[in-house]
């Protein structure tokens, strides 16, 4: 396979490297957030003492900080908000437990609320709605918060949309790829990958593919390329009912050439970002330049 370098994103600044990483992602404006504290994350998910933690954020060569407090979650995900606030979130939850914190842009608590157990994506859009994608475990789990596979919530808790199988559509089992593009979310959840486009009024369009094991994706108009497992990267062409492949693959390696390990990814609009598991760095795929 023709390998795809990926291009360099952001890099967390060398001065908080002693602080315990427990999330990072890329926001809807392309800012880049590490969720970071002193105290290492606990033995395991449910409540936790507070603590403090502080968000390092990367804008357009600019780093700033935003202190929390009194963050109650064991380790969270975490998007930005419109308004300057941060939004965390912990995967696992039980049906008890408000496992959601908004914080505002000082980086005071602001409420909780719950959005149910299995959480694999947390995405917010442009206009400050929270996107959230289920895994497996939570679609067919015991919190009926996470069996649409797919949910919009407000960043107050409110929920404002749920995916529903339609005609001929089987229900989501694991939201595995998620993009948020503006106020656009595209889902390609497994079992037969369909790329499902969610426009803002919560109309859905469904689209039948042949891929499988798809984990990120990205759209540039009616092209549309898709990651399977750690760096196997396709192409297709959007249609009015399916996406037709383009032949061939290519690999993802990093920016120097080097094989690929094992990453996590945020898809924006023509973009996958990647961070590998264990790293701190961001690197990006736009399928726009490429």
């Amino acid at each position: 396979m023709e390998p795809v370098r990926l291009t360099e994103y952001a890099r967390m600044p060398r001065a908080y490297r002693r602080l315990h990483l427990f999330n990072s992602t890329v926001d809807a404006h392309g800012r880049t957030h590490w969720l970071l504290s002193e105290r290492a994350p606990g033995p395991g998910p449910g409540p936790v003492d507070p603590y403090d933690a502080v968000v390092v954020t990367a804008d357009d060569g600019h780093v700033y900080e935003t202190h929390l407090g009194a963050v109650q979650l064991y380790r969270p995900k975490l998007d930005a908000l419109p308004d300057g606030g941060f939004v965390l979130a912990d995967a696992r939850s039980k049906a008890d437990e408000q496992h959601v914190q908004v914080f505002d842009a000082l980086g005071r608590p602001s409420w909780t609320f719950r959005m149910g157990d299995g959480i694999e994506h947390l995405l917010a859009d442009a206009s400050g709605d929270l996107w959230v994608g289920y895994f497996d475990e939570g679609v067919y789990g015991d919190d009926p918060l996470s069996h649409p596979g797919l949910r919009r919530w407000s960043s107050t808790g409110e929920p404002l949309w749920s995916f529903s199988p339609g005609p001929g559509l089987i229900d989501m089992s694991d939201c595995g790829a998620l993009n948020v593009d503006g106020t656009t979310a595209w889902a390609c959840p497994y079992m037969h990958y369909p790329l499902i486009e969610v426009r803002p009024d919560g109309t859905v369009r469904v689209r039948t593919t042949r891929m499988s094991g798809v984990r990120g994706i990205a759209l540039d108009d009616e092209r549309v390329a898709f990651l399977h497992g750690v760096s196997t990267l396709t192409y297709g062409w959007i249609t009015e009912a399916t996406v037709e492949p383009e032949q061939g693959s290519a690999q993802l390696v990093r920016p120097d050439g080097s094989a690929l390990a094992n990453n996590g990814t945020v898809c924006r609009g023509t973009r996958i970002h990647v961070r590998e598991r264990k790293g701190t760095d961001w690197w990006v795929l736009d399928i726009a330049r490429s």
